[in-house]
């Protein structure tokens, strides 16, 4: 129950209630009628009277005013530091940008200055979290499937984690910081965006294989693309992707594939290998032996001619002389046939009866010859 209340009725003028006062102090009226405000603007001049030196009129305040006043103008100087940019607002409304150093600008309530750290890397994740570096002796990274899991071309699933590093626009700061609510919300929710896109015009096998490589260049420039759309002042300086697995279910599967694949390119790899080394040696061999076949037919083609112009020259002498040609061709090859055996000469001239004839046996002779 109220103090005021304890009687049963209203409050008696003298009554100051349980705290041996009235709620308005011991000088507040009797009745509980709220405090003066003339006296109390009379006790606060009065205080200020007080804290001035004494003699100090007009002019002085006056003074004092001013000084008031540079000491609140010189309070706009800041400094911006070297990965810094500065914006200048006043009332609110962007003046424009100030470079590291020493600069101005009207002071707080009328003037506003916003930092950004233009120069600063940033990263944002998409389809893992990252451990705090204490917790990283502990399980691995937790994964996000409702950001990793992405519809490929051919209506397969895919598992992509990336990571994307990005930084302010050092050009266009202000975009940054007024055009954009959330920018790392905006970033993480464009990266996501893009990387469905790049994945939904490819096919798994692609992905997982040679497309790799294509798709860190192609999200990068999508994403730019749509945040420069935007004027979100961000400037994505490079997509990393970390992974691309088909989901953990038939991860299995697609890796004996992927193994399998492997082998055929190596194996292509190596019968190509040995193609271009047979091939070239065959070539070799067979260029060798047309050269040694025309050079065999030309030989044979010569010959023949030669042979052919020998024969002529001996028709044209045997035409002039036949007699002695014919006896000339029959020495010559008696010489031919003869001039490599072993004979016998026997002289029947008259007189030449004391040469017993015998039969000649030099293989025999040679033979016993050998044995002695």
């Amino acid at each position: 129950m109220p103090w005021s209340s304890q009687g049963g009725g209203p409050r008696k003028p003298n009554d100051n209630g349980p705290w041996g006062q009235g709620p308005w102090g011991g000088g507040g009226s009797p009745g509980g009628s709220p405090p003066d405000l003339e006296e109390l603007l009379r006790r606060g001049q009065d205080s200020l009277r007080q804290m001035l030196p004494s003699g100090l009129g007009g002019r002085g305040i006056a003074i004092l005013a001013l000084l008031t006043l540079l000491a609140w103008l010189a309070s706009g100087f800041y400094t911006v530091g070297p990965n810094e940019v500065g914006l200048n607002l006043i009332f609110g409304k962007y003046r424009g940008k100030t470079q590291a150093g020493l600069n101005y600008n009207l002071p707080s309530p009328i003037g506003t200055v916003i930092k950004l750290a233009v120069t600063d890397r940033n990263a944002v994740d998409i389809g893992f979290r990252e451990q705090p570096a204490a917790s990283r002796r502990g399980p691995l990274a937790p994964e996000a499937p409702e950001e990793s899991l992405m519809l490929t071309g051919d209506e397969n699933i895919a598992d992509v984690k990336f990571r994307v590093f990005w930084q302010i626009d050092p050009a266009h700061p202000e975009d940054y910081a007024f055009n954009v609510a959330n920018p790392p919300a905006t970033v993480k929710a464009i990266a996501e965006s893009a990387m469905r896109e790049i994945v939904g015009q490819s096919q798994i096998q692609k992905i997982l294989t040679a497309d790799r490589k294509l798709i860190e260049p192609a999200s990068q420039q999508l994403m730019q693309k749509v945040l420069d759309d935007y004027h979100s002042g961000v400037l994505v300086l490079q997509v990393l992707l970390l992974s691309v697995d088909p989901p953990a279910s038939v991860i299995a599967a697609f890796r004996d594939v992927t193994a399998a694949q492997q082998d055929l390119q190596r194996l292509g790899n190596e019968a190509e290998a040995y193609a271009n080394r047979v091939v070239p040696e065959a070539r070799g061999a067979s260029a060798r032996i047309l050269q040694e076949a025309e050079a065999y037919r030309e030989q044979v083609v010569a010959e023949a001619q030669g042979q052919a112009a020998r024969f002529d020259q001996i028709y044209d002498q045997y035409k002039k002389a036949p007699s002695v040609t014919r006896q000339r061709l029959y020495l010559e090859t008696m010489e031919r046939v003869l001039g490599g055996a072993e004979k016998v000469i026997i002289d029947e001239a008259p007189g030449g009866g004391s040469v017993v004839p015998y039969l000649p046996l030099p293989g025999f002779s040679s033979a016993q010859g050998g044995r002695k």
